[in-house]
């Protein structure tokens, strides 16, 4: 091996520089693997394998990863907002790559668009939902002062996994996001279009008895059973979310888009093609292409991991030589013991030369 390929972050009986991986990795977060080898001209590899290994070496990237831009940041409101995409697995298992960032609200870019200030993202297909939300917590922790902070909007579709932030996060209050909440109306009034309109003057003006009449009011004039087991669980679902409903209308709540922000970080890749993933695949993608969206540099990302794992090898050569030498000078000391040597058989003996390890 070269003192040259060392520089470039070439191993022994390797192909491929930092810059190459690099390169691979990145566009492979966008891209089929197929295509990434396509969209890479003269690099003579031809296998989807390789592109894979390479990301299968660059691991998971953890949500941290990424510089933070602030530190102890004033801000009197942050929006956290949550969601999920539903990734086929290769063997017919789904599994749900989860999503969630954090921002300041938002800033108007253009006509009819507009852009979220500040904002992190985090997500996770093999990490624990507590585990998720620690790090959201730590990085609102880091990033924040959590004194001059006064409130924290937590908005998703009331799975019990979105909820669970509110066990982590200081100050935090749920909502229900509104696009899920009209996929439920929809749900319940389909079938009768009139009661559509009805149950959302019921909610916007916060006529929860109203709305409780209306559903028994659906129930009664459904005919087929499925629909009313149908239209039972949309009741339980609005009513039980009535207050995370209502603060939807609070006047420094400005909406919540977790479901554009899924299909743009995560679907575009994990989802939207027929394909299935495996575990480790699925992780490894989803937290590359978060890494990226945070500001994150592969190529510095990768080059860093090569020399913090040259660091620990030479530190734990030299811990090993150490160890070598301790042991090999306890073995001279013992050696010169005369009663080891010459002295008769005693207990004394016996337990100094198995000290020695004769």
């Amino acid at each position: 091996m070269h003192i040259s390929d060392e520089k470039m972050g070439i191993k022994a009986h390797e192909r491929m520089d930092d810059s190459l991986r690099a390169e691979l990795v990145d566009k492979a977060s966008n891209l089929s693997y197929a295509k990434t080898i396509e969209n890479i001209k003269n690099i003579g590899i031809h296998s989807r394998t390789a592109v894979m290994k390479a990301i299968r070496e660059v691991e998971a990237i953890g949500n941290d990863a990424a510089p933070v831009k602030y530190n102890n940041r004033k801000v009197g409101t942050l929006f956290v907002e949550a969601d999920e995409d539903h990734i086929a697995m290769q063997h017919g298992n789904g599994k749900m790559a989860y999503i969630v960032y954090v921002h300041e609200g938002i800033e108007r870019v253009s006509k009819g668009r507009n852009r979220l200030l500040n904002v992190r993202y985090f997500t996770g297909v093999k990490t624990k939902n507590e585990d998720l939300w620690i790090q959201v917590a730590n990085y609102i922790e880091e990033a924040y002062d959590t004194y001059a902070q006064k409130k924290v909007y937590l908005s998703g579709d009331g799975a019990a996994w979105i909820k669970e932030g509110l066990n982590w996060i200081p100050k935090s209050m749920f909502v229900l996001d509104r696009f899920h909440l009209a996929k439920y109306v929809k749900r319940a009034t389909a079938h009768i279009p009139d009661m559509h309109d009805r149950m959302w003057k019921c909610i916007d003006n916060n006529k929860k008895e109203d709305a409780k009449k209306l559903f028994e009011e659906i129930g009664k004039s459904t005919e087929k059973e499925s629909k009313r087991k149908s239209v039972a669980e949309v009741r339980t679902y609005v009513i039980g979310n009535w207050e995370a409903i209502q603060r939807q209308y609070l006047e420094d709540y400005i909406g919540c888009s977790a479901e554009g922000h899924v299909s743009h970080v995560l679907s575009d890749r994990l989802s939207s093609r027929p394909m299935g993933w495996s575990m480790d695949g699925a992780d490894q993608i989803a937290s590359l292409r978060v890494f990226k969206f945070n500001g994150g540099n592969v190529y510095e990302y990768i080059t860093n991991k090569r020399k913090a794992a040259e660091k620990k090898a030479r530190i734990d050569k030299l811990d090993s030589r150490v160890i070598k030498r301790s042991k090999r000078n306890a073995y001279e000391t013992l050696d010169n013991i005369t009663i080891i040597n010459f002295g008769k058989r005693s207990w004394a003996t016996n337990f100094l030369k198995s000290v020695r390890g004769l």
